[in-house]
């Protein structure tokens, strides 16, 4: 074994060393775990809040939609597109869906509403939020959120009217008398409040567009097919169809995302790099403590090169233990989170009712060795400083 690092494990497991060591030493890992673990659970908090966002996002409106540039509606045979898809449909699902706003009435309730027509093949996704009621949709039933029943005391059951906006103040107005067959909910308000779910048939023949559509809905079996997937497009589409992705379409909600994720990760990070600098004070303070033994083997003709060493392992082993330990009280913190659900926080604002936290390995890896590479290079200085203390000076009054 190398002397250097015998020397350095032997003095931190032996139960004789001087109170300074261990103090300097047990308060320099556990500063750098404290830093380590708060950058690593906000990186995992950022990255709960992503993929929750995400995630009901898409569930809703699809990874993709394809719709006219002006959005007219069309048919699906008008621009072959349907044919172009079936070949290229391995990497995603897709189906025709009408989006219109339109009025909702019952009694005196009046509200505008976003419809959305889908086709008896793609309720699957909606099955999944429905918290009352049926999973389908009939020719005359529609589904709602849950916000919009509470707030308008619309039940399971209730016969409700929705009028096409584009004919309201005309003399012959376009209208379909429908039941509620479920209640959705999807945690993010502004569609639990306004969208409704009809049958894309039912939908047509509301908003009098016969066999006519407002897009493509796609479906990926995998994010990480978009790039893929959104080149594949883009060689079957032309003008006037265009796409969008989920992510252009909220632009403004990830753009605060991503605003809002660097200063969170710096002022975090700050207090990781105020306890690295706590690593160059305690060795510093270690070979001021360790002056007589430093002389010691330097008079018994101990190389320059390895008391060096000795020092440098001491900030190693410091950034070693702090950056583990450091990781596993993150990973506990977050499995803590993820299955007590302990911090709540508001639906309304936030889109879910608990901080979710993802773990990430990567993250996790490229710290660690961002750490140990850190905590090596800042032990250089004091480990220098150890190679110029003269054996006669630090033996003066032995």
């Amino acid at each position: 074994m190398n002397l250097s690092l015998y020397l350095t494990l032997k003095q931190f497991k032996s139960g004789n060393q001087s109170g300074f060591f261990k103090t300097a030493s047990i308060l320099s890992i556990a500063g750098l775990s404290i830093g380590i673990s708060a950058l690593l659970i906000t990186l995992f908090i950022l990255n709960g809040f992503e993929r929750v966002i995400s995630d009901k996002i898409t569930l809703l409106d699809g990874h993709i939609r394809i719709k006219h540039f002006l959005n007219e509606p069309y048919h699906p045979r008008e621009y072959e597109l349907e044919n172009a898809l079936a070949k290229e449909s391995d990497l995603f699902s897709y189906y025709a869906y009408i989006q219109k706003p339109a009025l909702l009435r019952k009694g005196q309730i009046a509200k505008g509403v976003i419809v959305e027509g889908i086709s008896d093949t793609s309720y699957s996704f909606l099955s999944q939020l429905i918290t009352l009621g049926s999973k389908n949709i009939s020719r005359n039933g529609v589904i709602i959120g849950d916000r919009m029943s509470k707030e308008n005391n619309l039940k399971i059951s209730d016969n409700i009217t929705i009028f096409d906006l584009s004919t309201f103040y005309r003399q012959e107005k376009k209208f379909k008398q429908l039941k509620v067959e479920g209640i959705f909910h999807s945690g993010i308000v502004e569609y639990d409040n306004n969208s409704i779910f009809l049958n894309l048939k039912t939908s047509q023949e509301l908003f009098s567009m016969k066999d006519k559509i407002s897009g493509y809905v796609f479906r990926l079996k995998s994010q990480n097919d978009m790039s893929k997937v959104r080149q594949q497009l883009e060689e079957n589409i032309s003008y006037p169809l265009m796409m969008m992705d989920w992510k252009e379409k909220n632009r403004a909600l990830y753009k605060w995302l991503n605003v809002q994720r660097w200063p969170i990760v710096f002022i975090f990070g700050l207090i990781s790099i105020v306890a690295i600098v706590n690593i160059i004070s305690a060795i510093s303070m270690i070979v001021v403590d360790k002056t007589r033994q430093i002389g010691l083997m330097s008079a018994l003709g101990m190389p320059i090169k390895k008391i060096r060493q000795m020092f440098l392992i001491k900030g190693l082993v410091i950034g070693f233990f702090g950056a583990l330990i450091g990781i596993f009280f993150a990973l506990f913190l977050a499995l803590l989170q993820n299955r007590y659900k302990i911090i709540k926080v508001p639906e309304d604002v936030y889109f879910m009712n608990y901080v979710p936290v993802d773990v990430s390995m990567v993250q996790i890896i490229i710290i660690f060795f961002i750490v140990i590479f850190v905590t090596a290079t800042v032990s250089l200085w004091p480990s220098n400083r150890s190679t110029k203390i003269s054996p006669s000076n630090a033996l003066k009054y032995e």
